[in-house]
């Protein structure tokens, strides 16, 4: 009980005195602080708030802006620009060829009989027309031949004269069968059907259709064996060209397709007529072979010549349609993970516009969404314009 009595007085002054400090450290800091700090982040918030509108809406200008430049900024910048249009891509494949002659235009001017050379008429180079005279040749079958012709052609038209009131029935047959065998024989040898001249073996070897000699393989005085080509007779008019392509391209090149071919710095059109069937073990190439019309003279046998295919990939072209819209690979540019294009607004500048694309066919890709027909867009030197975008962002060039 004393204890307590002493005690207690002492334990609730003590107590008074601490409930009195904390009274006072709850008017001073308590209340306000709890109060000072809910100001502080509202103030916080809406000077956050405030900053980001006023940062959007500088963003918001800059893209309506864009970059703008004056022409003759761009042009030394390198910067071109195109109006956009619909068009249906094809892919443009390039490979090595080989002019050949067109074997449909070709012919080989042999003896069909064992004869020797007498005259020369033409020369290898020689341009000739239909029916001009190429080499004469001394063959004995061939005289046989010319006076068997001349012996039955006499009788038939003896015979003939004579009539049927003189002549039998059955004469008049034999001489008729008589001539047409002479004749027969006359042509296998490539003599006219007629008799003409003496029977003294020569005969001349023409030129059967117009064209250049390009070859020439004998000598007056040698004796000539039975299909020995003497002169190789080409028309130039059109050639065929012979182009390499690797194997897995071969099926893209379809028959009458366009070509074009360059020899010189020229370049001549041309058609496909086929591709080849079998593919080379050595080099994994085949062969497309191209006609080409040759009316200047420009291609020869043996010219190398690079040639063009237009090779639209089938899955490419059934995916567009006639409306579709395409611009160079180049164009193309990545900023902030998105694909976009620069386009020109209303107000000149070069904005960039975020793109959905399509199939890339050649140098071009397919636009799927985000451009439009008649957009102006940056064909060369989108990435001079992504750099300034890039120094914008960082408070430098146009942006700062």
């Amino acid at each position: 009980m004393k204890v307590c009595t002493l005690f207690c007085p002492l334990l609730l002054s003590t107590l008074v005195l601490s409930l009195s400090a904390c009274s006072k450290s709850a008017d001073e800091s308590g209340p306000a602080g709890p109060a000072e700090h809910a100001q502080v982040k509202l103030d916080k918030s809406a000077t956050s708030g405030h900053q980001g509108e006023e940062g959007k809406h500088a963003e918001e200008e800059a893209s309506e802006s864009g970059i703008r430049m004056d022409e003759a900024a761009l042009a030394a910048a390198g910067v071109q620009s195109q109006t956009l249009r619909p068009s249906l891509l094809t892919e443009e494949l390039r490979a090595p060829g080989e002019v050949i002659d067109n074997a449909y235009g070709t012919t080989l001017i042999t003896p069909r009989v064992e004869a020797l050379v007498v005259r020369r008429h033409a020369r290898i180079g020689d341009e000739v027309e239909a029916g001009a005279a190429l080499v004469t040749l001394s063959s004995v079958e061939v005289a046989n031949a010319q006076a068997d012709l001349r012996i039955a052609e006499e009788e038939w038209r003896r015979v003939s004269a004579l009539g049927r009131e003189a002549v039998s029935g059955r004469r008049i047959k034999e001489a008729q069968v008589a001539v047409d065998r002479a004749r027969a024989a006359a042509r296998a040898y490539g003599l006219p059907g007629a008799a003409a001249g003496r029977s003294n073996g020569e005969f001349t070897l023409t030129a059967p259709h117009a064209g250049r000699l390009t070859e020439d393989d004998f000598v007056v005085g040698q004796r000539i064996e039975p299909g020995k080509p003497l002169f190789r007779l080409v028309d130039e008019s059109t050639v065929w060209v012979d182009a390499k392509l690797p194997s897995d391209a071969v099926s893209r090149v379809q028959a009458g397709a366009p070509a074009t071919v360059i020899a010189g710095g020229q370049r001549m059109p041309g058609t496909v007529m086929h591709s080849a069937h079998r593919t080379s073990e050595a080099t994994r190439n085949a062969s497309v072979r191209v006609e080409v019309p040759n009316p200047d003279d420009r291609l020869h046998g043996g010219d190398y010549v690079d040639v063009y295919f237009e090779a639209g990939r089938l899955a490419s072209a059934q995916s567009q349609t006639s409306d579709s819209l395409s611009v160079p690979n180049g164009a193309l540019v990545q900023i902030e993970g998105e694909t976009v294009v620069f386009r020109r607004d209303e107000h000149g500048a070069f904005a960039p516009v975020p793109v959905r694309v399509g199939d890339v066919i050649g140098d071009h890709t397919v636009i799927r969404e985000g451009l439009k027909t008649g957009d102006t867009v940056v064909v060369t030197g989108a990435f001079t314009l992504k750099s300034q975008i890039l120094k914008a962002q960082m408070g430098e060039g146009h942006g700062h």
